[in-house]
C-alpha cells in the first residue's frame, strides 16, 4: 500500500532534507522513526528537498509499506519517536499513481522578516532578522519583475544539479505588518537557494544598495555571479505543495497564521 504523510519541522538543527554523509537530515530521522513503526525498512519520497536549516509547515512524503497500521499509528506512533522539531501531521492512503513530487502542481514558500533595530529572542532560528530599514515599496516594485516564466540561472546556486533553469513563479507578493516582512512564492518548481537568492536580491534593493530594476538586471544576466547574497535560511518555510483535488490531501496553514501574528 502507499501512504502519504504531512510532515512539519523546525529546520534549525537538521543539514537539510536530503539524507547525506553528513547527520542529521529530516529524511533520515524520518525515516528511522517509521521503519520502527512498520517494522520494516522504509524509504519516503518527497515533494520538495529543502536546505540545511529551511523549515516546514506541510512537506508531503510517500512511501510504499506491507504493513498494515491505522492511519492514526503512523501519525501518533511516528510522533512518539520523533524528534520534538519534527512531526508528523496527518497520514492518507493514497492513490496508486500519487507521487509527492511528481503529481505536484506548484509548491509555496514563504520567507518571514522582522525588521527592527532590536534582535528578537522568542523565535530566534525561526525568522530572518533585519536590523537595517528597508523599503518596502522598492522590495515590492522589484518583485513585480520576477513573476512569470524565466530563466532563472542568475537566483540559483551554483552547485545547483536542475537539468533547465527555467522555472515559472505564479505569484510573488510581498506583505508587511508592523516590523514584519512577508515573502510568498509559488512556482512549479524551485531551483537550488532560488527563494533565498531571490530575497537576497530584494534586501539589498531595500537597503538602497540597487536600484528597483536591478531585479530584472540579474534575471537578464544569466550568470550567478552578478546576483546578490544569499539571504539567510532562518525565516524560509515550506508551507503548501498543491496537488489535484482527487488526491484530498490537506490544505495548509501560512506562516503568520501558525505564529499567531494577526494581519
Amino acid at each position: 500500500m502507499k501512504i502519504a504523510l504531512g510532515v512539519e519541522y523546525a529546520g534549525c538543527h537538521y543539514y537539510g532534507w536530503q539524507k547525506q554523509a553528513i547527520s542529521p537530515t529530516i529524511q533520515e530521522v524520518l525515516e528511522s522513526a517509521l521503519t520502527k513503526i512498520a517494522d520494516e525498512n522504509i524509504r519516503v519520497v518527497c515533494a520538495g528537498r529543502t536546505d540545511s536549516g529551511v523549515h516546514a509547515l506541510q512537506q508531503v512524503v510517500h512511501f510504499e509499506t506491507a504493513s498494515e497500521r491505522k492511519l492514526r499509528a503512523w501519525i501518533l506512533g511516528t510522533n512518539t519517536i520523533l524528534p520534538k522539531d519534527i512531526a508528523i501531521t496527518w497520514a492518507l492512503n493514497c492513490a496508486d499513481d500519487f507521487h509527492a513530487r511528481f503529481s505536484a502542481k506548484s509548491r509555496t514558500y514563504q520567507y518571514l522578516m522582522l525588521n527592527r533595530q532590536s534582535r528578537m529572542a522568542i523565535l530566534n532560528g525561526l525568522v530572518t532578522w533585519e536590523r537595517r530599514t528597508l523599503d518596502f515599496e522598492k522590495m515590492q516594485q522589484a518583485s513585480r519583475y520576477l513573476i512569470g516564466e524565466h530563466d532563472f540561472t542568475s537566483y540559483r546556486a551554483v552547485a545547483c544539479q536542475a537539468d533547465s533553469p527555467v522555472r515559472t513563479i505564479y505569484r510573488l507578493e510581498m506583505n508587511r505588518l508592523r516590523d514584519w516582512i512577508m515573502i510568498t512564492l509559488t512556482a512549479n518548481a524551485f531551483l537550488h537557494h532560488m527563494v533565498r537568492n531571490i530575497v537576497g536580491v530584494l534586501i539589498a534593493i531595500g537597503l538602497g544598495k540597487k536600484e528597483v530594476n536591478w531585479a530584472a538586471e540579474v534575471l537578464a544576466a544569466r550568470d550567478r555571479t552578478v546576483g546578490g547574497v544569499t539571504a539567510p535560511p532562518d525565516g524560509l518555510y515550506l508551507t503548501n505543495i498543491q496537488y489535484p483535488e482527487r488526491f484530498s490531501i490537506p490544505p495548509a496553514r501560512e506562516v503568520l497564521e501558525k505564529f499567531g501574528i494577526e494581519q
